[in-house]
């Protein structure tokens, strides 16, 4: 069965279905990891037939890179919301928070779904959540900071970067709560300098995001 043939899940029972089938896969990838995942398990974890599997992905896959979508693009609403409610923000904490919640589950488990998501769609992965960021925010949150696409691509980038290296480096067994207070420091850095190099004036003082 094709892709394009495959039904897209519109109403309530199909949402319902699709869910099943990604807590179900969550659940398998924290019992066993990617290697004992199998669609057979999935199918019967989630309490649907094979072939009703099979009408909504191609295979394991697929169902990987759909739950990093998913869970990617609930981050990327959480952090519109943010910025929507606090236009004036003291602090990127809540997007940096937003960021490492994105994927929960063990370690092994947010690596396989960050390298789903990356390898379903490569480097147009980070371009359309941009896009989509940017457009969701447009005209509703006054940042007043003009993030040139350079400056997007490296703020962007660095984070996602580090997330993933994180993940795939657990034996560092580095503490979240920590790690967080770096991505905090990193983030409102680079902005502070950003809005320096704006105004012409002289050095940032890091550790402080003032739009």
């Amino acid at each position: 069965m094709t892709e394009k043939s495959r039904r897209t899940p519109r109403q309530a029972r199909a949402e319902a279905t699709v869910e099943a089938i990604f807590d179900a896969t969550f659940q398998l990838l924290e019992a066993g990891g990617l290697e004992s995942l199998t669609t057979n398990h999935i199918a019967q974890r989630a309490g649907v037939s094979i072939g009703t599997l099979y009408q909504y992905f191609g295979g394991k896959a697929e169902i990987l890179a759909a739950m990093a979508q998913r869970r990617a693009e609930a981050a990327r609403g959480k952090i519109a919301q943010t910025l929507i409610a606090a236009p004036q923000l003291g602090s990127v904490r809540p997007i940096v928070q937003a960021l490492m919640t994105t994927f929960e589950g063990s370690p092994e488990t947010r690596k396989v779904l960050l390298d789903a998501l990356f390898d379903r769609g490569g480097d147009a992965v980070m371009a359309h959540h941009h896009q989509a960021f940017l457009a969701a925010i447009g005209g509703r949150a006054e940042l007043n900071l003009d993030l040139s696409p350079e400056s997007l691509f490296v703020l962007t980038h660095a984070v996602a970067g580090l997330l993933r290296a994180a993940a795939a480096e657990p034996d560092l067994n580095l503490s979240p709560a920590a790690l967080e207070d770096e991505f905090v420091l990193l983030m409102e850095s680079y902005l502070s300098a950003l809005i320096v190099r704006r105004r012409g004036g002289g050095p940032a003082q890091s550790g402080a995001f003032r739009p």
